[in-house]
C-alpha cells in the first residue's frame, strides 16, 4: 500500500472495497425483515442473545428464543456460491475458515442457552425463508402456551 501502513489488503482499492461492506442492514436482511414484519411477526434486530457471547443475530424473537442469521455466501462459505480470492490466498483462507468455525461455535453456544438457531443463505428464496421462520416461531409460541 502506498500509505506505508501494514495492511491485510493487497491494494488500496481492495482495502477500500472491503471496508465499504456493510456488516448489518444489508439489502437481503432489510428485505427479509420487511417481509417478516408484513407477515405480522415482531422481532428485535441486531440482538445479542447471550450475555458475554460476542454474537449478534440479525433477527431475534426474544420471547420465543428464536435467532435468525442471514449469511452472505462469500463471508460464510456457501457450498454453492462461495469463492476464494487468489491474492493473499493464505490470509483469506484463514479468515473465511475462521468465520465458518466461529459461526459453528456461536450456533452451539446459542443452542446451549436454549435458543433455536435458524441460518439462511442470502440467495435463498425469501418466501421460503419467511415460511420456515413463521413455522418455527409458531411452534415455539404454541409450546410456550402449554407449559
Amino acid at each position: 500500500m502506498s500509505t506505508g501502513d501494514p495492511s491485510w489488503a493487497s491494494s488500496v482499492g481492495v482495502r477500500r472495497s472491503m471496508q465499504s461492506n456493510r456488516p448489518r442492514d444489508t439489502r437481503p436482511e432489510v428485505a427479509l425483515r420487511s417481509e417478516l414484519h408484513a407477515a405480522g411477526l415482531r422481532f428485535r434486530k441486531h440482538y445479542r442473545p447471550v450475555k458475554g457471547l460476542r454474537c449478534e443475530v440479525d433477527i431475534a424473537f426474544t420471547r420465543w428464543r428464536v435467532a435468525v442469521l442471514l449469511d452472505g455466501c462469500f463471508w460464510h462459505g456457501c457450498p454453492v456460491h462461495a469463492t476464494r480470492p487468489t491474492t493473499n490466498r493464505e490470509w483469506w483462507a484463514a479468515k473465511l475458515d475462521g468465520n465458518v468455525a466461529r459461526d459453528r461455535r456461536n450456533d452451539q453456544a446459542l443452542s446451549a442457552a436454549g435458543w433455536i438457531v435458524l441460518r439462511f443463505w442470502e440467495h435463498e428464496p425469501r418466501d421460503e425463508v419467511v415460511a420456515k421462520i413463521r413455522e418455527i416461531v409458531k411452534v415455539r409460541m404454541v409450546g410456550a402456551t402449554h407449559r
